[in-house]
This record gives structure tokens, C-alpha cells and sequence, in this order.
């Protein structure tokens, strides 16, 4: 049993056992079979749980294809109990993502992998992903204002999380683009390079 289930009640373990089978499964049809010829039926079929089942997991397709994302910033949102509000908000983020990062379960890595590549060749997996970055980034302008207190310049908050997602889809595209070269220590190494790159790309010249 992995450390990440161990502490938890059986029907939660059940439970995310169970999602966690349908995202692997789902991963593992869409890769082999195509993602528009792969079915609900045939996911539920191949897991063995009811339909019913799926959507107390997941919404839709795009949801279980894209679950490796979710459980991302699921996990930095219950992280932001550690962030830092006397110091500067970028690096408070930021050293929040790589607390998380370092907490994801160990094979958080080829899932989003195969995640990201697989949402390259889908238009609906990118629509998606792009509606899903935009709910999370409003979800972390939400949860920042609340940390911070009525003192916040909400241009500058808004400004600042904007440029967070920003900073950590240039990295993680770059590590999908290399193949997931050096697993989870690589794409932590791009967050840091892309991080460090803030100050430069906000004096460049076109």
C-alpha cells in the first residue's frame, strides 16, 4: 500500500483507488485506441465499475483524460495553508508549487506526461484544458485575495497569479516538448529556469 493511501479511512482509499484506475485505464485506452474511439462503456467495462460510478468521480471524458491536472492543483490548493503573505507573492507561489510538486505520488509524473501529449492531437482535450487553466485560475485569484487581507491591490494580485500560470505552462510545455527528460527533479528544474526568466521577459524587446 503506498504512503499516499496508507493514513487514509478504507472508504476514502476505495474510493480513490477507484478513480485512479479509471484515469490510468482511461489513459491506457485513449493512447492505444484513440481518445474518440474510446467510450464511456468501454472504460467503465474495462475498470468494471457502473457509469454511475464514472460521473461520481469524474464529469466527462475530458475530466478522467485530464485528471492528472486536477490532482495537481487540487493539491496546491490544500497547500495554500502554507503560503507565505509578508513577502513577495510570486515567490510564495511559487515555493508553493514546488512544495507540491515534491508531494505528488510517484507516478504523478508519467501520467501527466502521457496527459500532455495526448492532449496535443485532441481539440477537445486542449478546449478543455483551456477552460479547466482558466476555472484554476480564478479558483487561486479567489483563494490569494482571501489570504491576503483587504490590503491587497487586486491589479497587482490578479496581475501576479496570471503570470504564476503562466510561468508553470511555459515550463511544463517545455518538459512535454523534451519527453519528461529527467522525470519530476526536470520539470522542477524548468519551473526554476522559467521563474528565474520573469524579470527579462517583462523588459523584452519585440
Amino acid at each position: 500500500m503506498s504512503d499516499d493511501l496508507r493514513d487514509l479511512p478504507l472508504r476514502e482509499r476505495k474510493k480513490l483507488r477507484t478513480r485512479r484506475a479509471l484515469s490510468d485505464t482511461a489513459l491506457r485506452l485513449f493512447t492505444e485506441h484513440g481518445y474518440d474511439a474510446t467510450t464511456l462503456d468501454d472504460l467503465c467495462d474495462v475498470v468494471e465499475v457502473s457509469k454511475r460510478t464514472f460521473f461520481r468521480n469524474y464529469r466527462s471524458k475530458e475530466d478522467v483524460a485530464l485528471a492528472s491536472d486536477s490532482d495537481l492543483w487540487s493539491a496546491y490548493l490544500d497547500s495554500m495553508a502554507t503560503l507565505e503573505t509578508d513577502g513577495p507573492l510570486l515567490d510564495a507561489l511559487q515555493a508553493v508549487l514546488h512544495t507540491t510538486l515534491s508531494a505528488m505520488d510517484p507516478d504523478w509524473d508519467r501520467r501527466f506526461l502521457t496527459t500532455r501529449k495526448l492532449s496535443e492531437g485532441v481539440p477537445a482535450l486542449q478546449a478543455h484544458s483551456l477552460g479547466y487553466c482558466q476555472d484554476t485560475t480564478r479558483t487561486l485569484i479567489e483563494a490569494v485575495n482571501g489570504r491576503a487581507g483587504d490590503n491587497v491591490d487586486e491589479v497587482r494580485l490578479r496581475l501576479t497569479v496570471e503570470i504564476f500560470v503562466a510561468a508553470w505552462r511555459t515550463a511544463s510545455l517545455r518538459w512535454t516538448a523534451l519527453g519528461g527528460d529527467g522525470g519530476r527533479d526536470g520539470l522542477t528544474k524548468l519551473v526554476q529556469e522559467t521563474f528565474a526568466e520573469i524579470p527579462a521577459a517583462l523588459t523584452c524587446s519585440a
